[in-house]
């Protein structure tokens, strides 16, 4: 018994102190963000973005490698079996806080196989309705909705989508019941907004800002706790006596779970100082961006709290589960 108590020690000590000369010597090599997204999308752009400026202030390589596929669960499942050691970084959207009730089976656990390294933007939604629609403001899209039950539809980028799941929370929060037309992506969706096939969408900011400016939809809210600076001129649903949709998408990074925690920090301090570089910072607000990096502990707490939110809804609505 004292000989193998004697042995578990022995054990313990060597991982401590190998886990200890990892962090120490962090990094020496090339740091590599896998991004479960094609290239040349919004998040593969937002990584290069910031993996330049990493590379800069980390003296060492970072690589993006876009590994599409599975709804984005390709990549994390990659990043979930890589070595601990804070050389596979994960850059993934907020979807990473539903799939785990959005489908039946999964090849990873997102909470028990990550962890949280930080958020690093955030962007707030705007509620697009069809010119064709007479609502000029969330208010009385929703008074229309509760004098014609049934007989509004609203459009997603696809089941289990952020734009899907902020829809069913204003059908909660509203008390309204629109009819979902889900499409392979925002652009099919955007389309049928503005052709009036559809009456309303939740809708990426880099997306819908162009499309209210030239008067093709028209933006009848905000989420959010704030107005936008690129349309002052559209009300917060909070403002419009919605509660509820406060908040929005967001890209953060995770690391395998194991990864010592200074190597976590060391990570989201780069980051965070990445994203307080003048024209990093500038380059994302320009196009709606909010640059975070906050702690692992605070975005830790808010992947959390996002995970129980999107389970709920997901519950309510009885969203059918993805294979």
């Amino acid at each position: 018994m004292r000989r193998t108590f004697l042995k578990l020690c022995f054990v313990l000590a060597a991982s401590a102190f190998a886990n200890n000369a990892l962090a120490q010597n962090y990094p020496n090599r090339t740091i590599r963000i896998v991004v479960p997204y094609a290239a040349g999308g919004g998040v593969s752009v937002l990584a290069q973005i910031v993996g330049n400026k990493l590379s800069e202030l980390l003296k060492q390589p970072v690589i993006i490698d876009n590994r599409p596929g599975a709804g984005g669960n390709l990549g994390a499942d990659l990043v979930a079996k890589s070595p601990p050691d804070g050389y596979t970084v994960l850059l993934t959207t907020s979807a990473h806080a539903s799939v785990g009730a959005m489908y039946r089976t999964l090849p990873y656990d997102p909470v028990k196989d990550f962890v949280p390294v930080t958020m690093v933007i955030a962007t707030q939604f705007v509620v697009g309705g069809s010119l064709k629609n007479p609502a000029k403001d969330l208010r009385e899209l929703i008074a229309l909705a509760r004098a014609n039950p049934g007989s509004m539809n609203y459009g997603s980028s696809g089941p289990g989508s952020s734009l899907h799941l902020f829809a069913e929370l204003l059908k909660s929060a509203a008390g309204v019941d629109f009819v979902h037309i889900p499409y392979r992506g925002d652009a099919a969706m955007i389309t049928s907004l503005i052709s009036g096939d559809i009456q309303l969408a939740f809708l990426p900011q880099a997306n819908a800002v162009a499309n209210v400016q030239g008067n093709l939809i028209r933006g009848l809210a905000v989420t959010g706790t704030k107005r936008m600076e690129a349309l002052p001129d559209i009300a917060t649903a909070l403002e419009q006596s919605v509660t509820g949709l406060e908040g929005g998408s967001w890209n953060a990074m995770f690391v395998a779970a194991g990864t010592p925690s200074d190597i976590v920090l060391t990570l989201q301090q780069a980051v965070a100082k990445a994203l307080a570089d003048p024209q990093v910072r500038d380059r994302m607000t320009s196009v709606g961006q909010e640059p975070v990096g906050n702690t692992p502990a605070e975005f830790d707490a808010q992947f959390k709290a996002e995970i129980a939110k999107f389970a709920r809804v997901i519950e309510q609505a009885k969203i059918q589960k993805l294979d």
